[in-house]
């Protein structure tokens, strides 16, 4: 797999992840620390999504800077 396939396929995970899981969360009884399921689903999202974006920057190709 070349290195752009897999930022693609690191930003479709990051993208579709939060509301991938929304439909399949039928309450919010189960708390994770202090949170309802369903924020604590969205927040941990954000941080994925963010690091994950991270990654794809730091793998990306076509992202390299010139240095002159």
């Amino acid at each position: 797999m070349t290195r752009k396939k897999i930022c693609y396929l690191l930003t479709f995970i990051a993208y579709f992840g939060m509301p991938i899981g929304i439909p399949f969360i039928k309450s919010t009884e189960p708390y994770i620390l202090g949170l309802p399921f369903l924020l604590f689903w969205m927040v941990l999202w954000i941080f994925l999504g963010t690091g994950l974006m991270i990654l794809v920057h730091r793998i990306n190709p076509d992202a390299k800077e010139e240095v002159e």
